[in-house]
């Protein structure tokens, strides 16, 4: 299916709020050179329409989080226009500002935020206008439905009429007032998202079925051996698949054909030497490899009180170590891009989450000016975190380079879960301490997971390195350290992280990076202290959760879940847990409820779920309570079946069958509460919910069994053996 026409006719028919970007390259890119992209500029974020309509533009992307409800929702309550007029355009960076990556949860904190004082200014600027226009003072008008009117009620002048298609040539103010919460049209209702119906009806156009005209195929052929080196290619094994061209540069090898079954053929019968190579652990000694690795450093993240002194007096004391695995993206589609390289310009479509951070190092990689290279956001597969879309993306701009025309790459299955950047594994090492009657005295938490570059642009990508073009060394993996500080009020505290040189596979953010471990290790410390104390998991942590807002997450959960108080472990094969935390320290409160069941297989059912999510002020409920859903199922099954798998070549979980994931028969009964607060600012949704997760399971499966879990991922073997040697310890 052609994109140039059926998605335009498709949206047009359902009155999407979405409008298609035109695909028809770098000639497109020069006549958009008049619209800013200055982040400073109001001009960058919205334009008004002489029919009364409105474009926002955002370089923030919707990656199936519902921005694209949300970002209208914003602008329609500031500018005081009906939402149905206003059109969105995202992620292109020749008619979008820099926003930064869509990462981290802050696509509203940001840039919907950006956008938000953006619309304020605007809409000071029309009153002001219009104030002139029909001879009143300012203080008595406001913007309404596409109007400036009197507040009073009377005739008004249209936005059309004051400023249709010009610019407003203002800076963004951030003084700017914002409209008061009380009297909001559209923030915090539902507003159905554009992108839905033609997703559920399977008529959307994702990356994948984008077509250029003049496309060929290409397909990357790299060596068995991660690292290792090209030798030597036989061409005249592909010679009897018409119209295939090889392309080598260095250790670059990829082919290039008119039908995709052709390049797909041609990348399994090329013939190649490689040489070197190869890994230094694998995944069976990776734990105690991280724990041995080389550092380059200690930090101590947080200290309070004397806790060796603490420590060495207390008569209770607990220990325990936890570890979370490497584990892949594991997109369901595979990676996919197309670019288009030729006189000295560059046109990509993609789905990267970075589209201005990645035009640049497209530019630096092929050795053409910024000003001449243009990235398109298109739809993809979800990547949580910088998955294979820009290494597909680097891959189709080489092939393109070397045979002038546009050149599509999809990735295999294999690519995909063997190549992808991987989340990084940890190591998180928990020592506690009591008094007799139940008193938290210390607590020290320590880390071992590789030192993020700093000032790192941009992930290192495969094919810059195989072809030794230019590109930023380093390693990517996101704030592994954050979620470590316990939210709880503990007198004598150290929570230290010892930074690791490297890791063996390449890493990269990783939907809450670090986080999930750290909570994991926190939240199951907690539930051991409260069994210690003789208290119940849930009023243990309200004894130390000193923040009104944490209180009240935590309340609510407890309540919404029917929270079954007591302290021993049922120990009967069903129990339950419960997980909090203050997302990043200082940003979104999540509390969770879980209720497990586990059979004699040590096989692990999550029945039930409840979450209270509080994120400040609420956008668009339906976007955050889908958020806050699919953290919780993604995360489930990262804690119950991924670990990706490795030996001293390559990665070995390279389909469905050796990475497994959650499926749908695997689906626990959820009930989500949010907690919106008009009066907060918002924060991010994205991530905040898998933080927590996989402590609620861990503790859930305590109560059920008796047996505490703390290596990940919580694999039926694993967890039967577990059985077995608290059965032995227990005579």
């Amino acid at each position: 299916m052609n994109i140039h026409t059926s998605r335009r006719n498709f949206l047009k028919g359902t009155g999407a709020l979405f409008i298609a970007i035109p695909f028809n390259g770098p000639s497109f890119a020069q006549g958009a050179a008049a619209k800013t992209v200055d982040a400073a500029q109001v001009d960058a974020y919205l334009a008004l329409h002489a029919d009364g309509t409105a474009t926002i533009y955002s370089g923030k992307v919707d990656l199936g989080t519902g921005l694209r409800a949300a970002f209208p929702q914003i602008a329609a309550e500031e500018l005081g226009l009906p939402i149905e007029r206003i059109k969105l355009i995202e992620g292109d960076t020749a008619l979008t500002p820099d926003q930064g990556p869509t990462s981290g949860s802050n696509g509203i904190p940001k840039g919907g935020m950006q956008l938000r004082q953006a619309a304020a200014t605007a809409r000071q600027a029309l009153i002001k206008l219009g104030a002139e226009k029909l001879g009143r003072p300012a203080s008595e008008l406001d913007a309404i439905d596409g109007e400036v009117r009197p507040k009073a009620g009377g005739a008004g002048v249209s936005f059309a009429s004051l400023i249709g298609d010009k610019g407003f040539e203002l800076k963004l103010d951030a003084k700017a007032p914002v409209r008061d919460p009380k009297t909001y049209r559209y923030v915090g209702k539902h507003v159905p998202r554009p992108d839905v119906p033609a997703k559920v009806t399977g008529q959307y156009e994702f990356m994948h079925n984008v077509e250029v005209p003049g496309m060929l195929h290409g397909r990357v052929v790299r060596p068995a051996k991660i690292n290792a080196s090209l030798v030597s290619v036989d061409e005249s094994s592909v010679a009897s698949i018409p119209g295939v061209q090889v392309v080598r540069i260095k250790n670059f090898l990829g082919v290039v054909a008119p039908d995709e079954w052709d390049a797909v053929r041609a990348s399994r019968m090329l013939k190649a030497t490689w040489s070197g190579g190869g890994l230094p652990v694998d995944d069976k000694g990776l734990a105690d490899y991280v724990r041995a690795s080389k550092q380059v450093g200690d930090e101590m993240l947080d200290e309070r009180g004397d806790f060796n002194t603490a420590y060495a007096a207390a008569p209770k004391k607990l220990t325990a170590e936890f570890y979370w695995p490497a584990q892949s993206h594991a997109s369901m589609g595979a990676s996919c891009a197309i670019a288009d390289v030729k006189d000295g310009a560059a046109t990509i479509w993609c789905s990267s989450q970075g589209t201005h951070r990645y035009a640049k190092h497209f530019a630096d990689m092929l050795g053409i000016p910024s000003s001449k290279t243009r990235v398109h956001y298109v739809d993809g597969a979800g990547c949580y975190g910088m998955n294979g879309h820009e290494d597909a993306a680097a891959d189709a701009a080489f092939l393109s380079r070397a045979v002038g025309k546009p050149v599509r790459v999809q990735w295999m299955r294999e690519d995909e879960h063997g190549l992808d950047p991987k989340g990084p594994p940890q190591v998180i090492t928990q020592e506690a301490a009591m008094s007799e009657d139940g008193k938290i005295l210390a607590w020290r938490t320590q880390m071992w997971c590789p030192k993020p570059t700093e000032k790192l642009p941009t992930i290192p990508l495969l094919s810059p390195a195989e072809t030794e073009s230019k590109q930023v060394p380093g390693i990517a993996t996101g704030s592994l350290s954050s979620g470590g500080k316990p939210p709880y009020d503990i007198p004598n505290l150290q929570v230290q992280v010892h930074w690791l040189e490297s890791t063996p596979l390449r890493p990269s953010h990783l939907r809450a990076p670090g986080k999930i471990g750290n909570c994991l290790a926190v939240e199951t410390l907690m539930d051991e202290m409260a069994l210690m104390a003789g208290k119940d998991p849930v009023a243990f942590r309200l004894d130390y959760l000193p923040d009104p807002r944490g209180r009240e997450a935590v309340e609510r959960v407890a309540k919404l879940f029917n929270w079954d108080t007591r302290v021993q472990p049922r120990r009967d094969g069903k129990g339950r847990g419960i997980g909090f935390t203050q997302y990043k320290g200082d940003e979104t409160y999540v509390a969770i409820a879980m209720e497990v069941e586990v059979d004699a297989r040590g096989r692990i059912r999550v029945t039930r779920v409840a979450a209270t999510h509080d994120c400040g002020q609420v956008i668009s409920p339906d976007g955050v309570r889908s958020q806050v859903e699919g953290c919780i199922l993604q995360t489930i099954g990262r804690t119950l079946y991924e670990e990706v798998k490795f030996d001293r070549d390559h990665v070995t979980s390279r389909d469905w069958s050796t990475y497994p994931i959650l499926t749908f028969t695997d689906l626990p009964e959820m009930k989500i509460e949010l907690i919106d607060r008009p009066d907060q600012p918002p924060r991010g949704a994205g991530e905040a919910a898998t933080a927590p997760v996989a402590a609620a399971l861990a503790n859930a499966v305590f109560d059920a069994t008796g047996v505490r879990l703390r290596r990940v991922p919580f694999t039926a073997p694993r967890v039967k053996a577990a059985m077995a040697e608290t059965v032995t310890k227990n005579g």
